[in-house]
């Protein structure tokens, strides 16, 4: 058996946090936290004094059993830690693939919100807002222009119902001044038939 200093015992305390299981009394050092082993070790070791200094005696097998056991602690640490560090990886990398999926997922709907909010007008894509400005546009263009055309339509309608008037009376004028003129023509020709007659009777 060899003694150790109860001074070197708080080096192993280090290794406590990666036990996961209560510090309760271990009753031998294959169970139990490491906290646990060392008291189980601190109870089962003897004592003495020496020069004023007291000092603790542990068996050589049982330093070397909790030693193994704080080894195998800090490899299982060591694997959990790697397997931790693994999996942090793999998330990192599928959230980065949602991330992506998400982004993408979000331009298509903000495409599909563009295509659903727009129409289209000549072969380009206009919103809802301008296409019915657009057509609001063409539609007053339309009314204003079928009321010109009404208004020309009935102007020239009235202007040629003026001139078949117009056209009538100067027909009817024409008419008039042409009988008066045939009857002129048959009195004076009637006077010239008298005058004719009478120069023969007086001859």
């Amino acid at each position: 058996m060899r003694s150790i200093k109860l001074l070197y015992l708080p080096l192993f305390l280090l290794f406590f946090h990666f036990q996961t299981s209560s510090a309760q009394q271990s009753k031998s050092l294959d169970e139990g936290s490491i906290e646990a082993q060392f008291q189980y070790l601190e109870k089962k070791s003897g004592n003495y004094r020496a020069n004023g200094v007291r000092y603790e005696v542990i068996k050589l097998f049982e330093l070397s059993k909790l030693k193994q056991n704080v080894f195998d602690s800090l490899q299982t640490a060591n694997n959990t830690i790697a397997d931790l560090k693994k999996t942090i990886a793999q998330n990192k990398s599928e959230i980065n693939a949602l991330n992506a999926k998400l982004e993408e997922t979000t331009k298509n709907l903000n495409e599909t919100r563009a295509e659903k909010d727009s129409m289209s007008f000549f072969g380009a894509q206009v919103s809802k807002g301008t296409y019915k400005l657009i057509m609001g546009v063409l539609l007053l263009t339309f009314i204003l222009s079928l009321l010109f055309f009404i208004y020309k339509f009935r102007k020239s309608n009235f202007l040629t119902q003026q001139a078949k008037s117009a056209l009538a009376d100067l027909e009817e004028e024409y008419e008039q001044h042409r009988r008066r003129a045939l009857e002129r023509e048959q009195k004076i020709s009637r006077q010239l038939q008298d005058e004719l007659n009478k120069n023969k009777k007086t001859l």
